[in-house]
């Protein structure tokens, strides 16, 4: 399994070229179909990445943004990824974007996961655009080794727009896009960096690796790109 790196300098770089790329892909859903939809993750490495694309020139007005994945806690919670979107990402330039979030107020995330996929079934499907990241332990989403449902979240015939998740190792119950969700986009992207994850990453492509972003890379329509710096 080939992985294809795309690697840059420093963490700035990385984000400017990473921006450039998905900003050339929302251009280009947005004048053959007249609109764009892209999912993106939460966290902290993508905040560079959404200030450099929140200054990207577009037709943000035409581009709906959703999340990969959730936390199930309100918006006003300092560990929510709707609230980093809106503080990085829906600012400038993107202003303009239209979000719409995992999260709603529901008994638990199951119950909240099937507001989400109503909300969203409106939506025109497939993603022009995934951006994923990906934590030490190899998940990424809310693909969490522990996670009860985790054979249900990767397994590629599972239509589900929106699913909840049990886990410890994420800290909270979360909600998230399983994976037939995002490698049907258009174009699927890993964001990762640091020494660390890029081992974990190398880890993920041997063939007895149990990390769960080994379902994406082996699924996916074409090599993912890995944007990585050190």
């Amino acid at each position: 399994m080939n992985l294809n790196w795309q690697t840059y300098p420093d963490s700035q770089a990385v984000a400017e070229g990473l921006a450039d790329t998905v900003a050339d892909k929302l251009r280009d859903a947005v004048s053959n179909r007249g609109e764009a939809f892209m999912a993106v993750s939460g966290g902290t490495t993508p905040k560079k990445f959404f200030a450099a694309l929140s200054q990207r020139k577009l037709d943000w007005s035409k581009v709906t943004v959703t999340l990969v994945d959730e936390r199930f806690v309100h918006e006003a919670s300092d560990r929510s990824n709707a609230a980093l979107v809106r503080a990085n990402l829906l600012q400038n330039e993107a202003a303009s974007a239209r979000f719409i979030g995992l999260y709603h107020e529901a008994a638990d995330a199951t119950a909240a996961a099937g507001q989400a996929s109503a909300e969203l079934s409106a939506q025109k499907w497939p993603l022009d655009v995934a951006i994923l990241g990906m934590g030490t332990d190899g998940h990424t989403a809310s693909f969490f080794p522990d996670a009860a449902n985790l054979s249900t979240l990767i397994d590629p015939a599972h239509d589900a727009i929106v699913e909840g998740v049990d886990t410890v190792a994420g800290g909270e119950p979360r909600l998230t896009l399983p994976l037939l969700r995002l490698i049907e986009a258009g174009f699927v992207a890993l964001h990762i960096e640091g020494s660390e994850k890029r081992r974990v990453l190398e880890e993920a492509t041997l063939l007895d690796s149990i990390h769960p972003i080994r379902a994406v890379l082996v699924n996916a329509r074409e090599p993912v790109p890995v944007y990585w710096a050190a």
